[in-house]
């Protein structure tokens, strides 16, 4: 093993490209632009289901998430993977094991089963808690409606023991609104797949949020599934922006951090704008929305600011580090590439709604690769 600060562990950029007043301006614009972009991108989607453009049932939100999508799987498999298999390869470790066994790939693999596995639970858990507020809600109605019924039908006056034709009427009325209700739950669920599922879909999208009033258990799955994946995908994405503001925020080499800049600014406004749509489809409350955009927008940029601090104790290619960095790339590739290919492209591209539509179809699909390729390719400069 390498002796820790030795110069055969130490990239070659770093000595031809030493610039601490000039590293440090641009750390300071780093942050600033970083924030800015994250902010604005996790905000868009949520202000934005105020708007009619890019409101979170419209195409062009769907399109964008799409894109977002693109950008997120590069992120994991061409940025944060081959990262992590460079810092658990390295010179500076030792031969065994790390120069012996594919460490990184391995524990991405497992972060992705992680990642499967806490995704299935926290859908189990939110479904349970849901259907026990629902029920608690219905066992409450049931009881006031039981109560006025009982008052009604001791009343004389509305129909009671005396009231002859007038209580016929009332029972009759509600067997009726009861009638109403079944057949209303028998239709959301009478409709088979193809040609009139389509026009269904259709016609329920055309109506925007109303058609999501009725609150059929598809919605309310649709909603619980995006609640876990906002809070799994941001777990992933605030992984790895701590790593990389760290590693942005030690470095003293202006020729590694002006890349890095433009790069991280890109990636952190369509990491921002997939997060913020999937907070914007979960519903959560202003206050919770806030506060996870909130923590998504500044983690980076603290990343660099804990960086900067530590930066005269901190040697990047010590064994510590090494094995530190690559670990959490790791596992935060293994959760974005599960997130990106399961919750966020699947859910989105094997739905009716795309099904339905082919030119909302190839423009996705479009959107995607753009996406994907537009983020591998600054992999030339940063």
């Amino acid at each position: 093993m390498a002796a820790v600060g030795d110069a055969s562990c130490v990239p070659d950029t770093e000595f031809d490209c030493r610039n601490k007043p000039e590293a440090l301006k641009l750390k300071a614009a780093a942050m600033v632009a970083i924030l800015v972009a994250g902010a604005f991108g996790v905000a868009l989607p949520l202000v934005g289901r105020r708007l009619k453009v890019i409101r979170p049932d419209g195409n062009v939100f769907f399109l964008a998430k799409a894109l977002a999508a693109g950008v997120i799987l590069a992120t994991g498999f061409v940025h944060i993977l081959p990262d992590a298999m460079e810092a658990l390869t390295n010179q500076c470790l030792a031969e065994v094991p790390w120069r012996k066994f594919p460490f990184a790939g391995f524990i991405a693999m497992i972060a992705a089963l992680g990642t499967l596995v806490v995704d299935f639970a926290g859908t189990e858990y939110f479904e349970k808690k849901h259907a026990s507020k629902k029920q608690a809600i219905s066992e409450a109605i049931g009881s006031e409606h039981d109560s006025i019924y009982a008052a009604a039908s001791s009343d004389p006056e509305h129909g009671g023991v005396n009231g002859g034709a007038s209580g016929s009427s009332e029972r009759a009325n509600q067997m009726h609104i009861v009638g109403m209700r079944a057949h209303a739950s028998s239709h959301r669920h009478s409709h088979p797949e193809g040609h009139h599922s389509c026009m269904d879909s259709t016609h329920a999208h055309s109506h925007g949020h109303v058609g999501h009033a009725h609150g059929t258990p598809e919605d309310e799955h649709t909603t619980i599934r995006h609640v876990v994946i906002s809070q799994v995908l941001e777990l992933g994405i605030v992984t790895h922006s701590v790593i990389i503001g760290l590693s942005l925020g030690v470095s003293q080499s202006p020729c590694t951090i002006r890349p890095l800049l433009a790069a991280l600014s890109f990636h952190q406004f369509f990491e921002g704008f997939a997060l913020g749509g999937c907070i914007s489809q979960a519903g959560f409350k202003s206050w919770s929305s806030s506060c996870m955009a909130f923590f998504f927008s500044v983690t980076t940029p603290l990343g660099i600011g804990m960086g900067m601090g530590i930066s005269e104790i901190y040697k990047a290619n010590s064994p510590k580090a090494l094995i530190m960095e690559g670990f959490f790339n790791s596992v935060s590739a293994g959760i974005l590439v599960y997130m990106s290919l399961v919750d966020l492209i699947a859910a989105d591209f094997i739905s009716k709604r795309m099904r339905c539509d082919r030119r909302l179809q190839l423009m996705s699909y479009l959107a995607l690769f753009t996406g994907a390729l537009a983020m591998s390719s600054l992999a030339l400069w940063a």
